[in-house]
C-alpha cells in the first residue's frame, strides 16, 4: 500500500487550506467509548469555505484520472462521495452497512476491534472494468477501505485508489488495502490540552487534539 498524504505532494506543500481543515474537525473525548478521541467532521461541514476546500482538493486528483465510480463508505463517506462524484463525471455508489439497501446486494464481511461489520452493495450498480475510487471521511486500521476494495473487485472493477479526509501515518496492525494507493488529506492532532467548552456536557477539543476512531 502506498501512502499519501496531500501536503507532501508538489503544489500542496504547505497549502493553508490544508492546516484549515484540519482545524475545521472537532474532537470530541471519550466518544463513543472511554479512551476515543472521535473526529467529528461535521464542523469541517459547517465551513462552507473548508467544506469546498476539501472537496476541490479531491476534485483536482482525479478529475483526470478516468474515474468513472465513487464508491462512498457507510455514513460518513457519503458527505464527501457525492459532491466529488458530480464534479469530476462520475456516478456515485453507496456501499452500505447489512439491510439497508432495497435491491439484490453483495455482501463482504470485515473485522473490527471489537467484532465484525459488513458492507453490501447493491447487483448492477458497478460494471467489470469500471474505474473506482473509494472515499471515507476516515482511515486507521483500513479494515472497512479494504472490505471496500473486494467488494468492487468481485464485480470486476478496477480500484484506482482510496482517499480519505482524516489518517494516520502508521498505524499497528493496518491492512494493505489489497495495494491500493491510499491518499489522505490531513492527519490527526496529538492532544496537549482541552479548554473548548463543554456540548451537552460533553468536553470538546477544536486545536489540540488527538487520535481517532474508525477501521
Amino acid at each position: 500500500m502506498e501512502k499519501m498524504f496531500a501536503g507532501d505532494q508538489n503544489g500542496l506543500q504547505g497549502d493553508p487550506r490544508l492546516k484549515a481543515i484540519s482545524e475545521a474537525i472537532r474532537v470530541v473525548p471519550h466518544f463513543p467509548k472511554p479512551g476515543i478521541m472521535f473526529q467529528d467532521i461535521t464542523t469541517l461541514l459547517l465551513d462552507h469555505k473548508c467544506f469546498k476546500d476539501t472537496v476541490d482538493i479531491f476534485v483536482d486528483r482525479y478529475r483526470d484520472m478516468a474515474i468513472s465510480v465513487v464508491a462512498g463508505v457507510e455514513a460518513r463517506g457519503f458527505m464527501f462521495g457525492p459532491s466529488v462524484a458530480l464534479a469530476i463525471g462520475a456516478k456515485f455508489v453507496p456501499l452500505r452497512k447489512p439491510r439497508k439497501l432495497p435491491g439484490e446486494v453483495i455482501s463482504e464481511a470485515y473485522v473490527l476491534e471489537y467484532g465484525t461489520d459488513c458492507l453490501e452493495m447493491h447487483v448492477g450498480a458497478v460494471q467489470p472494468g469500471e474505474r473506482a475510487l473509494v472515499i471515507d471521511d476516515l482511515v486507521a486500521t483500513g479494515g472497512t477501505l479494504s472490505a471496500a476494495i473486494r467488494l468492487l473487485e468481485r464485480v470486476g472493477a478496477e480500484v484506482v485508489e482510496c482517499a480519505c479526509v482524516v489518517g494516520l501515518r502508521e498505524v499497528k496492525g493496518q491492512h494493505r488495502l489489497n495495494g491500493k494507493p491510499l491518499y489522505i488529506l490531513v492527519e490527526p492532532r496529538q492532544q496537549t490540552n482541552c479548554s473548548a467548552p463543554s456540548v451537552n456536557g460533553v468536553e470538546t477539543c477544536r486545536r489540540d487534539d488527538v487520535y481517532l476512531s474508525a477501521t
